[in-house]
């Protein structure tokens, strides 16, 4: 085990809060399925707090929300738009292709953004009978790249779905620290927006495991249980998933510990532009960040804390951080850092 590391929010443990909230729910019996009360307390609260009129439904993991998600709304023959970039096309295994038949139609973009702008082309060509249908534009909120939909560019990009006769998902796997970076609410940064279906992490958020779908429109995902059951996303112990959202959403634990996640990113950003061999990539806008440095670094860096290589061939890491990143973990790498800048 390394004793710090910015690799993964998902290489962080479990809030104190949410090991506590299972630990309460731990006794005794209780119906399987989501069959039990504080299910149905908790999915009805998880409504609300996108806004109502809305559908929630409890997954195990957030690949499977994110075929769940799509599956409801999906035929084989459709096709999924997204971001060259996106978590599922190049992390889920080809887990939509083999779930559902659909395909995906990545589209190269420079930050991992989509735009309508760059979606337009696509409908310029014939769509007949002997080709895939477009039916969903999937965006992630923050992006692989780290980076934001204002929202303002996700309800263009929703009012081009809809005009278009297609849907608008969004992979909120870090949805928290983009709601916390933006300072907006849940409801703002998707129903308001104009998304039809979307997903609310937890696991890298301080969740043990667990990942909440929305849909703000029901009646297109109405089988969704069933679909549910047939890719094996079906908890029969529920209790322990709807028993750490509740946590979550009790005094916005969500939300706090997103911000502190993304305050400590650019902490890290900050302290790190004191170095001229180190370029920032991006802009830190959430909890992660993208660096170019000497590529002599990188494997003495790594030897002490775990972190990964997004472009070898650029020396660009990502470094991420989490609702239990301190300050001193902080100081600590970039006190690595400053040994390396000032080694001859």
């Amino acid at each position: 085990m390394f004793p710090i590391s910015f690799g993964s929010d998902n290489h962080s443990g479990i809030h104190y809060t949410v090991i506590s909230a299972l630990q309460k729910v731990n006794v005794g019996f209780c119906p399987a399925y989501g069959d039990d009360p504080l299910t149905a307390a908790v999915l009805a609260q998880l409504e609300a707090l996108f806004g109502g009129d809305a559908a929630a439904t409890f997954v195990m993991t957030g690949t499977g929300a994110n075929i769940l998600a799509l599956q409801s709304v999906l035929s084989s023959f459709h096709a999924v738009i997204c971001a060259d970039t996106a978590h599922i096309n190049v992390d889920e295994c080809g887990a939509l292709q083999k779930c559902i038949g659909a395909r995906l139609m990545p589209i190269k973009t420079p930050d991992g953004k989509l735009t309508p702008k760059l979606i337009a082309p696509l409908f310029l060509l014939d769509r007949d009978q002997h080709h895939s249908q477009y039916k969903v534009i999937s965006i992630s909120q923050s992006t692989e790249y780290g980076t934001l939909y204002t929202l303002e560019e996700i309800r263009a990009l929703a009012d081009f779905a809809h005009e278009h006769g297609l849907l608008l998902h969004i992979d909120g796997a870090r949805l928290a620290n983009a709601a916390a970076a933006l300072n907006c609410s849940l409801k703002e940064l998707t129903k308001d927006a104009g998304a039809d279906i979307i997903s609310f992490g937890g696991t890298k958020n301080g969740l043990l495991f667990g990942e909440a779908i929305i849909s703000f429109v029901p009646e297109l995902s109405q089988d969704i249980r069933f679909y549910r059951k047939q890719i094996t996303q079906l908890f029969s112990k529920m209790r322990f998933i709807s028993a750490q959202y509740e946590a979550y959403l009790t005094r916005d634990l969500w939300l706090e510990c997103a911000r502190h996640a993304n305050a400590m990113a650019g902490l890290l950003a900050e302290k790190l532009a004191e170095f001229p061999q180190i370029k920032l990539v991006n802009k830190v806008e959430v909890n992660s960040l993208f660096v170019k440095m000497p590529a002599a670094w990188i494997p003495i860096l790594q030897e002490k804390y775990l972190f990964y290589t997004w472009d070898e061939a650029k020396h660009i890491v990502r470094l991420m951080c989490s609702f239990n990143t301190l300050e001193e973990h902080i100081e600590e790498f970039v006190e690595s850092v400053r040994e390396l800048a000032h080694s001859k």
